[in-house]
Parts: C-alpha cells; sequence; structure tokens
C-alpha cells in the first residue's frame, strides 16, 4: 500500500508542480482516501502486480499515442477527407482478466480517431472503429504490439 501511496504522490506533486509540505501532506491524504475507495471488493485485488517503472513507461508511450493522435485528428479535420479510411476491426485478444481488458478498451477511447466498439462474449476479441486504417493487420498489430502489450508488461 505504501507503494501506491508514494506513486500517487509522485503523480499528484508532478501534475500540480508544487512541492511544499502543505502539498504533500494533502498528497499524502488524497491518496490514502483514493486507495480506500479502490480498495478490493474481491478476492483478488484489482491491479495487484503493477510493475511501477515499466507502469510509468506505458503511461509515457499512451500519452504520447494520444498527442499524435490529436495532431492526425486535427490534420483530417482541417485537410482533405481522403485521409480517412474508417473500419471496424476485430483485435484478437491475449488479456483475459476484466480489468486489463477494460483498460485496454479505455486507453483506445481515449486515443483520438479510435473508439472500443464491444468485446465478444467469449472475451477473446475486441472490437475497435479507427478513422485511419491502413490495414486491419496494421491496426492490429499497433494495438497489440503497443497497448496489449504494454499493459501485460506494466501489470504482469
Amino acid at each position: 500500500m505504501i507503494r501506491f501511496v508514494l506513486f500517487l504522490v509522485f503523480v499528484w506533486v508532478g501534475l500540480t508542480g508544487e512541492v511544499s509540505l502543505g502539498n504533500l501532506a494533502f498528497s499524502v491524504a488524497l491518496a490514502v482516501f483514493v486507495l480506500f475507495l479502490a480498495r478490493p471488493l474481491g478476492p483478488r485485488p484489482v491491479f495487484a502486480h503493477v510493475r511501477p517503472l515499466k507502469a510509468l513507461r506505458f503511461l509515457l508511450y499512451v500519452t504520447s499515442e494520444i498527442v499524435v493522435a490529436n495532431f492526425r485528428v486535427a490534420a483530417a479535420v482541417l485537410g482533405p477527407r481522403s485521409l480517412l479510411r474508417p473500419a471496424i476491426v476485430a483485435i484478437p485478444l491475449e488479456l483475459t482478466r476484466d480489468d486489463e481488458i477494460a483498460l485496454l478498451a479505455t486507453i483506445i477511447n481515449l486515443t483520438p480517431g479510435t473508439l472500443s466498439l464491444d468485446v465478444s462474449p467469449d472475451r477473446k476479441v475486441l472490437y475497435v472503429h479507427s478513422m485511419f486504417t491502413k490495414s486491419p493487420e496494421s491496426l492490429r498489430d499497433s494495438i497489440k504490439n503497443g497497448f496489449e502489450r504494454g499493459i501485460r508488461e506494466a501489470l504482469g
């Protein structure tokens, strides 16, 4: 639990940009409160095996992908419509836990130009809509080797 509190304090101080005794005390209290609200309700804690350094690297990767996607969508909106190649693609999943699949779907939804549509009843396929689909294989490869692999590494 202390590891999570320290991680959340680090994130809070990074976001606020203020290193003061008051801000540190507030961030510790906030982190403990957030972790209390997010305590496991079932037999297995959600995201129990987070690898902090890999999670941070994955967070930076996701952030960079979101920034690049924002510019790509802006260029498509302001530029010629020929850049758009919408498609719905089935992405086979290696992730098996509901929390991991939900995290993947959320990250895809946060990335401009992509949208998670549905998960198959057996939780082995995620259906994704993309505005810029060069080919279904390239989208699958991008999601599997980017987001899905990052989640597997960070949450081990």
